[in-house]
């Protein structure tokens, strides 16, 4: 850990030992009775056979910063990492392997694709936790579960049969969202709405007794030949001497009553609805209310069933859709079509369009758990960052419907239910039944497995040993934080909160802070389909795992995305990399000073510390305080921002510059130069060590040794306390000072291209208190770092010069003299000058066209008038300059 600093900044070079020695010191191993308030985030369990994206590496890398300054600050934490089974995803996976081999799951049957499945399973899956190594991860890695393990799968199904027996869970025939790729049922969270330009199709159905028709309006016209009713509402005067008359569904000689319902829109359409209680969720309701028969037209697969007539058996149902519209209008039974955008529900897995229909499926009544779950909510257990996600959860609580629970899928837990064909019985266990218990026949388990959230909406307390009562749920529930995707918000993050309080009477977290999205620079979010994502490896391999960390904190505001490039990786990480390598610097610098050692802090006397050693200490403090109350407000760009700066500007541009001399030995005072500059850096490396583990941990190992600096790993090291360091409003007002003019003689210099290596005269005038302290303290410091030969305190020079003047009323003159060929400046400014009046003037024309000015857009005019204010501004400079420079006199 103490080998020399390499001259280069090198991240692959440390990033791997040292990630390999963390985790053989056991230094993120957390323990029930350990020390401290308990600090526990789970991480949202990515699919097993998931690869690290960008999302990931920006949700656990806040994790993992939050993870960080909590340890420092002594609580006993506890990251839990684990792997969710993601029953549709990997079942997809296997059957498509399966297909190269010319098989399918049928043709070598459940038993045998399980455990298919579970191979596949053991030889990928795991990977992205073993990448989030690479991101620096500090999860106790030795509590990796996985959503299949034994000890869930008994919490799975004791959470089942626990809201069975208290008819929460119970078995219907409902709409459901069917994917007729995944075969299988899907939550209404899971049929993931998508805007499309689709058409609505105006069909007529003829009156049974040769009268008329009845014009319906409808988006899936296939659908029509399911209908067994059309519904008006009962105070359209346009149908309310048809309610109770039949109508002839045309293509089926079907003969269909008209009903009157209030959920009809009157608006829509022609206010008349065809009613297809099979295939749609308003429409069953309909049906159920007026006693219609419900009809399943479609096959699994989504092709025409059986029950149509002959012609469109078999048909895909977009294949019938257009047979059905041809016949309507050779029967001139098509009105018109018109287009219509509208959302269309697509499989959240593999985007097929979802089909509503009529099916068994197990449920989960869901309003007797939400309720608690909003009101903890209201009553403030539980919190959102950012707070508008909190009013989003309300609405969805509000309006919440019941919960899906089955699929028909052979991967994933297995519906703790057992019919016995004897006795008609339905046995729901806790353990696995081999016989009926009423009259002793034989029985067969559902074949069904649980939705994968069913499983994952439990994981804060059953990943901790429930529903056995141990130390680890003791100690750790409920945990602190929840940081995870507003994607999920409803899929997970309600449904743990509701669990939460129905199984352990308290929410699982007190904070929820939703994340924003990594996008690209035309802010679509980051997929394989559009070929615009970012391997976080890749990036790790290229600038280190810190340049990333860097990157994505720093340019992620609460709530706001984040914004990448996927086509210039150098340019998108470049923040990260050029900060690292500029604290790799400092860290040579500094530490190839510290090699004799540095005296404690606490051994320098108070009287020893020079102006700028109380003004880096005053900085050190302020820092320490701002960064930290950042960090707990999760405004980590803010802390990140805070930190670099003090690193960056206070310490190497200022601060390390001015203690050079005493560094190098040419003044005295060199020991309390470097007690001073090894105290602030200590203190900065903590302070970021949450965002840039790496870089911090190799730096901060080798400062020398120091009572403060007493921990093995600065992962494990206290974290800086304001009080600790020194406030100094005195040494902040007088170095600031010194800034002030150093800076005002910089941009003097800039101004009137002055020669580089030239060295100037300044006076000072009119200085205030705080500068005439600065100046008598660090005049030698001015000097130096502005080139100044001679520094003047007195009365304003008569000569010609360039002034500034401070925010304290201090006044700085540099007097041109010889430095500038005073003649030739005047006549360059003098053309700028003219340049400038002219487009004055005829920026004054344009906006004085009154017909301009009225008939240009109001954005147009306010840039117009934005230019001329900017123009005007230049041309004031311009004179000033001009009449410091004494042209024209």
């Amino acid at each position: 850990m103490t080998e020399p600093l390499a001259p280069q900044y090198d991240p692959r070079a440390i990033e791997g030992p040292l990630y390999q020695w963390w985790q053989e010191q056991g230094f993120y191993r957390a323990s029930a009775d350990a020390p401290g308030e308990p600090y526990v985030i789970q991480i949202p369990p990515p699919n097993v056979t998931a690869v690290l994206h960008a999302g990931h590496g920006l949700n656990n890398t806040i994790q993992d910063v939050l993870i960080r300054f909590e340890r420092m600050r002594g609580r006993n934490v506890l990251w839990v990492p684990g792997t969710d089974h993601a029953g549709i995803a990997t079942q997809n996976v296997v059957e498509k392997l399966l297909a190269k081999e010319g098989l399918t799951r049928f043709d070598i049957g459940r038993e045998a694709f399980v455990t298919r499945v579970k191979a596949f399973v053991e030889e990928t899956g795991g990977v992205i936790l073993q990448q989030l190594h690479a991101l620096g991860a500090s999860a106790d890695w030795s509590r990796t579960y996985f959503t299949l393990d034994p000890d869930l799968s008994a919490a799975v199904r004791e959470v089942f049969v626990a809201l069975h027996e208290k008819g929460l869970v119970y078995r219907g025939k409902y709409i459901i969202n069917w994917c007729p790729r995944c075969l299988t049922a899907l939550s209404n969270e899971e049929a993931e709405k998508e805007e499309v330009e689709g058409r609505i199709w105006h069909l007529r159905y003829p009156r049974d007794d040769g009268h008329g028709f009845v014009t319906v309006a409808t988006t899936r016209p296939e659908t029509m030949l399911g209908d067994t009713g059309v519904a008006v509402h009962p105070e359209d005067p346009r149908y309310r001497d048809l309610i109770g008359a039949h109508l002839m569904l045309p293509l089926t000689d079907r003969r269909i009553p008209v009903v009157a319902d209030e959920a009809v829109d009157p608006a829509f359409g022609s206010g008349a609805v065809k009613v297809t209680p099979a295939h749609d969720p308003t429409d069953f309701e309909i049906g159920r209310r007026h006693g219609l028969e419900s009809i399943d037209i479609m096959t699994d697969d989504a092709h025409l069933s059986d029950v149509v007539p002959e012609r469109f058996r078999g048909l895909d149902r977009f294949v019938a859709r257009k047979q059905v519209v041809a016949e309507f209008e050779a029967l001139g039974l098509l009105e018109k079509v018109e287009p219509h955008h509208h959302a269309v529900g697509h499989c959240y897995r593999c985007r097929t369009v979802i089909e509503p229909r009529l099916s068994d499926q197990w449920f989960v009544k869901m309003l007797p758990l939400a309720a608690p779950a909003l009101q903890a909510y209201r009553d403030g257990q539980v919190s959102f960052l950012p707070e508008r996600q909190g009013d989003n959860y309300a609405m969805w609580m509000e309006n919440i419907r019941d919960w899906c629970i089955s699929r028909q899928l052979w991967w994933g837990h297995r519906i703790p239910v057992w019919y016995c064909d004897a006795c008609t019985e339905t046995i729901v266990s806790r353990t696995d039944v081999t016989a009926c218990p009423d009259c002793g026949g034989a029985v067969r388990q559902d074949e069904d497995v649980l939705d994968t959230w069913f499983s994952s909406w439990l994981v804060p307390f059953s990943s901790l040993g429930w529903p056995d009562d141990t130390p680890d749920l003791r100690a750790f529930y409920p945990g602190a934080v929840l940081v995870t995707a507003p994607e999920i918000l409803f899929f997970w993050v309600a449904r743990m909160i509701m669990a939460g309080i129905e199984f352990r009477g308290e929410v699982p977290f007190r904070t929820v802070y939703l994340h924003g999205t990594v996008r690209d620079t035309l802010h679509r979010k980051m997929s394989k389909s559009l070929g615009n994502g970012i391997d976080p490896l890749e990036v790790i391999e290229r600038y280190g795992a810190d340049a990333l960390r860097y990157t994505m904190v720093n340019g992620m505001a609460v709530g706001t995305d984040v914004i990448l490039d996927p086509a210039d990786l150098e340019v998108s990480f470049a923040p990260g990399r050029n900060f690292a390598n500029k604290l790799w610097n400092i860290g040579r610098f500094l530490l190839g000073h510290l090699e004799q050692g540095a005296p404690p802090l606490s051994d320098i006397p108070d009287a020893d510390l020079a102006l700028a050693d109380r003004w880096i200490l005053a900085r050190a403090a302020a820092t320490v305080a701002d960064a930290t109350a950042e960090y707990e407000r999760f405004r980590l760009n803010e802390a990140t921002a805070v930190v670099y700066h003090f690193l960056w500007t206070d310490l190497a541009d200022w601060y390390l510059e001015q203690v050079k001399p005493r560094l190098y030995g040419t003044q005295g005072g060199g020991d309390t130069a470097r007690a001073v500059a090894a105290h602030v850096f200590d203190i900065a490396l903590r302070l970021l060590h949450p965002v840039m583990p790496f870089i911090t941990e190799t730096l901060w190992q080798r400062l020398p040794p120091s009572p403060t600096r007493d921990a093995a790993s600065i992962s494990i090291a206290s974290w800086p306390i304001a009080g600790g360091t020194r406030a100094d409003p005195a040494a902040l007002r007088e170095f600031g000072a010194v800034q002030e003019i150093v800076t005002a003689v910089r941009v003097l210099r800039a101004e009137y291209d002055v020669a580089p290596g030239k060295l100037v005269h300044v006076t000072i005038s009119d200085a205030s208190d705080a500068a005439q302290r600065a100046i008598a303290a660090e005049a030698g410091t001015i000097q130096r770092l502005a080139k100044v030969e001679h520094l003047t305190v007195g009365a304003a020079p008569t000569e010609v010069g360039g002034t500034a003047v401070l925010d304290d009323g201090t006044t700085v003159t540099v007097p041109l003299g010889d430095l500038v060929d005073l003649e030739r400046e005047c006549a360059r400014l003098g053309g700028e000058a003219d340049k400038l009046e002219q487009l004055v003037a005829a920026q004054e024309s344009k906006l004085g066209n009154a017909s301009f000015v009225e008939r240009a857009p109001t954005a147009i005019v306010d840039k117009e008038r934005e230019k001329l204010a900017a123009w005007r501004g230049q041309a004031t400079v311009l004179r000033e300059k001009r009449r410091a420079m004494g042209c024209d006199t």
